[in-house]
């Protein structure tokens, strides 16, 4: 409780003396390449336009212009019965074929072999017994006591169970030694042809449902319930807007001094109060044939209130490009800047002392207008009455007036980062 109870004093103590708690940055100064305003417009990140992979009725449609969908979201769905009907058949015939192949591959019942050697037997004895038959008569026919035509009969009767003999024998073996491997692979690649017709059929039921490729919003329907649709017909037009970008058409004197990765401030006139800054993602190095000037596009984050996007694609955009000429102006952190309505300005820190260490220092505040230029690294370009090394609240300033009494709790270093030529 004795930490809660500290605290509780200072923000009494605080309180009494009238301060606010503020962190400051000093003004820098540097020479930077002078802004100019360049008109663009918000696109969405991605934009595509669903179609359908099947001809098909729509049976429900589930979204309307305008509403939020996930990726995977069923967009459409298309009858499927057909199909349906279709693949229980399909998987029907993969069952069989499965069961087939696992009958050859189990090999033969016992029962086979025990039938097999059994009429092989038979086979064997009725040989063995015209055999002896043929050379009984063979005998008596030496001493005449057998006719001619009976010996013939005897010796093709003894000729034909020799034959049935070695069919039996054959036959055995072929039952005992199981299916050939030429017919397993045979069965296996029937399995596998099956297996694909399930696949095939399984693949046209999921394009019956089509859904959304990405996050985003609805934005133009194409089709209604109870609609026939063939392949290839749009369904629905999905945007992007977790991220947007402006394009910018860029003429050339100022095309030449952007670089991919440059920090670009951007004003929306419908969203005055909001400060915005993007990087430019890409630069087309191809002039547009009539104008003359060279598409750039900033990429920025985009905000979301209630599940509305804060940047919408179509809004008007402002960007201020770095020119060719260049001037040494104040600069300051975008988290000093007080955006009221079309107004911006600072407040600006007078410490009691600037004798010994500045943390912990109170003072009163200025509130000082300026006008906004190019954004370097996190910081911006102003124009107004500042000078180097005043320091201006970045953490605070929302709470404060002219006048208003604070108290210094730390001093934020300005972030210089590694730039090409064309700025500091």
């Amino acid at each position: 409780m004795k930490p809660l109870l500290g605290v509780l004093v200072l923000i009494a103590s605080s309180t009494a003396l009238g301060q606010s708690a503020v962190e400051v940055a000093r003004v820098v100064t540097a020479e930077v390449n002078l802004g100019q305003r360049i008109v663009g417009s918000v696109r969405p990140l991605r934009t595509s336009v669903i179609g359908s992979a099947v001809d098909g009725r729509v049976l429900h449609y589930d979204v309307n212009a305008g509403e939020p969908v996930k990726e995977g979201q069923r967009l459409a769905q298309l009858r499927t019965e057909t199909f349906e009907i279709q693949l229980a058949a399909a998987r029907a015939e993969l069952a069989l074929a499965q069961h087939q192949l696992a009958e050859l591959k189990n090999g033969s019942l016992p029962e086979d072999i025990a039938e097999a050697e059994a009429n092989m037997l038979a086979a064997k004895a009725s040989m063995e017994y015209a055999e002896a038959k043929s050379k009984r008569l063979t005998a008596l026919s030496d001493s005449r006591a057998a006719s001619t035509d009976e010996l013939e009969t005897a010796k093709e009767q003894a000729e034909a169970t020799r034959f049935a003999w070695k069919a039996a024998s054959a036959l055995l073996k072929r039952i005992e030694d199981g299916p050939r491997i030429e017919m397993i692979a045979q069965a296996e690649a029937g399995v596998e042809l099956q297996a694909q017709r399930v696949r095939l059929l399984e693949d046209q039921i999921k394009k019956l449902s089509i859904v959304s490729p990405f996050d985003g919003y609805v934005s133009a329907e194409f089709t209604e319930v109870g609609a026939w649709i063939s392949r290839g017909d749009p369904v629905a037009e999905v945007v992007e807007l977790s991220e947007i970008e402006v394009q910018v058409p860029v003429p050339a004197q100022y095309a030449v001094n952007v670089r991919v990765g440059d920090e670009m401030r951007v004003e929306f006139p419908e969203l005055p109060d909001r400060l915005f800054v993007g990087v430019v993602d890409r630069i087309v190095p191809v002039a547009e044939s009539r104008a003359r000037t060279f598409p750039v596009f900033v990429r920025m984050p985009n905000q979301f209130v209630d599940g509305k996007p804060t940047l919408m694609a179509g809004l008007l955009a402002r960007v201020e490009l770095p020119a060719q000429r260049r001037e040494r102006m104040p600069l300051v952190p975008k988290d000093a800047l007080v955006l009221n309505g079309s107004t911006r300005s600072v407040f600006v820190v007078d410490p009691t002392s600037r004798k010994g260490e500045l943390k912990n220092q109170t003072g009163k505040v200025r509130e000082v207008p300026v006008d906004l230029g190019v954004a370097w690294g996190g910081l911006i370009q102003v124009r107004g009455n500042l000078n180097a090394d005043e320091l201006v609240v970045v953490l605070g300033n929302e709470r404060l007036v002219r006048g208003s009494s604070v108290q210094i709790t730390r001093i934020k270093e300005p972030f210089f980062p590694k730039r090409p030529a064309s700025n500091p």
